[in-house]
Formats: C-alpha cells, structure tokens, sequence
C-alpha cells in the first residue's frame, strides 16, 4: 500500500522546505585523460613529503586509542607561522582556526554568526558553496550581482548592505569561478558599511590567494575585530585530499567558532599530515610559480584565438564567450579534455594544469572552435 509515489524520494521526507528541490554541489567526476575541471593543482606531493607523512602518521597512529588534540594547537602555530612568513603580517596561535576543509570552516563561521532569522550576502557570480552552506545552516542568502568584467560595483554593494542589512557578508579574493581579485580599498569599505548597517561578520575568501599577482588581504584584520580571511591547504599546498582549511581573525572569533565547533573535529591524522606539509612549503609554493606560469600561458593562448578571457589571478581561466557553452563543453570532453561548466553565461572555466594537459586542452580547444565558427 504506502502513500502516493513522488518522484524525488526526499520530498517524502519531512525534510526543511528550503531543502526541497535542491541538489548537492559537485563537479562531474569522469575518467577522461585531462581533468581540468577542480582547480585541483595537478602535481603530486613529492616523495620526501610522502615519506615525512608516513613517518609523522605512523606516530599518531601509535595514539589513535585516544583523541586528538581538540584545539589543534601546534597546527594552528604552524599555520600562524606560514601566514606571517608568506604575508608578512604577524599572527598569532589565538588568531588562527583550522577545519576539515575551508567549507567546513565557512560553515562554522555561518553556524555562530548566521542562522534562522539572519541573513548573508554575495556578489554573484561567485563559489556557489557560500550560498549552500548558508542554505544548510538556515541563513537567508541575498544574491548582490557584480559588473560585465566581474568586478564588484561598490557603490551598488554599499547599497545593498544598507538596504538588506545582512549578518555576514561573503567577498572572494581571487574569486572563484572569474578569477577576478579584489582591491583592499573595496573591502575597507565593505567593511565599513558593513559596520554601520549592523554590525557584520565579513569573510574574505582567499582559498587561491598563493596564486595571486595581488597581495593578501590578511593585512587589513589590524583593526577590524569583525574581518574574517579563510584560507585552504588544497590548492597552493597540493592536498586537496587532507580536506584542510583554516581562517585568520580576531581571537574573539575564533572563539565564537569553538562555540559551534563538533568535539575533536580534526583527527590526529589530519593534524599530522597537515604538519608535514607545512614543512615542506617551500618545495610545494615552487609548484604554484610555475602553475601561475601555465595559467598565465593559458589566457596569452586563448586571447590568441579570438576567445574571450576574465584576467584571473587563480590557478584556473574562465573564458568564453560561446552561444551554447553545453555543446564546447561536450565538444572538449569528446577530446578527452573535462573543463567546468559553472552555469555563467556563455563561459566556462579551465583549471591550470601540468604542461601536457594544458597543451591538449588548448589543442581540443582550436578544434572545436574550428567547428563551431
């Protein structure tokens, strides 16, 4: 017998009515020879880093019959170091927070600062995750668009916070998928129109800053004890697989995270690996120098073709612009070459990959473009 047949099992569930119709982030995960469609950086930890995880996993492991450090103290120092060594701009241990991912750490953020009957706002296009993990945590989301070139319209941010009053405002620097980066300026004064319509938290995403030809922001938390930067291990360090993030901010918000933070969060074994790697982050930011090179060498080459490209400081390229970006897309994967479709109109998006793959993408991208003009 049973009820009437749905045709979404959920909707059968007294799921959230928010949560109805929704479905769950993710990029195709194909078995094609170039992947190029993740932003993962394509190079493979190097042995003496597999060896000193091995070595530093190996001892956690002799420990596993007890918990892990809860508050990830010697990470979050280590960590506190890199960003001072790399932006010269001193931090401290209590400034410093660490997650499974930066998703996990935007969500704590969105846990203590969001919630039902707050609101968050971004500038869309921009990573769709803020608006899902606003979404999950029962944070209204308010959708702030951006100009033709990606850039944000800061007279029409100032607007919107004035008018929406949100609790948490999300900026993305580099922005994730235009690859477009943000002038302090624009966030001191989103910063302070922020201040002024409620206080609000605001969070600057800089999940691919180490990729950036601009400075990080990380400078402008002096000051400012409602300014959040977050960061992650998986693009610049390569460890997309560790599932490490972590933010910069006043002590007091790192604070406010552990409110909302699930008990030993991080296990030992994520501690260790993220430790090793931390070690060897000379070695790991040479990857990214030369990344930059073939990103860099991706716009010169699509320019060149007649396509048209968002300058981007990440270590991916959206260019376009195609009448059925549907049909390039499955043209390139038809070729062996799987590239991002990110729902912007007449865009798509390609991340910087070894010197091989780039140079099969740009092939396949001559050959489509020769069969569609």
């Amino acid at each position: 017998m049973g009820g009437p047949r749905v045709s979404n099992p959920i909707d059968a569930l007294p799921i959230r009515d928010e949560l109805r119709g929704q479905s769950p982030y993710g990029a195709p995960q194909l078995d094609v020879p170039v992947r190029l469609n993740t932003n993962e950086n394509p190079y493979p930890l190097p042995d003496a880093l597999v060896a000193r995880i091995a070595e530093r996993v190996a001892d956690a492991a002799r420990h596993l019959n007890r918990y892990p450090d809860r508050d990830a103290v010697e990470l979050r120092t280590k960590l506190a170091e890199y960003l001072t060594r790399t932006s010269g701009f001193e931090l401290t241990t209590r400034q410093v927070w660490a997650a499974n991912g930066s998703n996990e750490v935007l969500q704590q953020l969105l846990q203590a600062f969001g919630g039902p009957g707050r609101s968050a706002l971004g500038f869309d296009p921009s990573y769709s995750m803020h608006a899902l993990i606003a979404r999950g945590t029962g944070t209204a989301w308010i959708s702030g668009t951006r100009r033709d070139d990606y850039a944000i319209e800061l007279d029409h941010a100032l607007a919107q916070i004035a008018e929406h009053r949100p609790h948490v405002v999300f900026l993305c620097s580099p922005n994730n998928p235009t690859g477009t980066a943000l002038e302090g300026s624009v966030v001191e004064a989103v910063y302070d129109a922020a201040q002024t319509a409620r206080p609000s938290l605001v969070v600057v995403d800089e999940a691919y800053v180490e990729f950036s030809h601009r400075s990080s922001l990380l400078g402008l938390l002096d000051g400012r004890p409602n300014l959040v930067v977050s960061r992650t291990m998986s693009k610049a360090f390569g460890a997309a697989g560790l599932r490490l993030g972590y933010l910069a901010a006043d002590p007091a918000v790192v604070d406010a995270v552990q409110l909302v933070r699930l008990p030993y969060h991080l296990s030992s074994v994520t501690q260790a690996t993220a430790l090793a790697c931390l070690e060897h982050t000379d070695t790991l930011l040479g990857y990214v120098a030369e990344l930059k090179r073939q990103r860099d060498r991706i716009v010169a080459e699509l320019t060149g073709m007649g396509c048209e490209v968002t300058a981007s400081d990440a270590n991916f390229v959206q260019f376009g612009r195609f009448a059925d970006t549907r049909a390039v897309w499955q043209a390139l994967l038809d070729r062996g070459v799987l590239v991002r479709d990110n729902g912007v109109p007449g865009m798509l998006r390609v991340t910087a990959g070894t010197e091989e793959e780039n140079a099969a993408f740009l092939d396949a991208m001559r050959a489509v473009l020769k069969e569609i003009t």
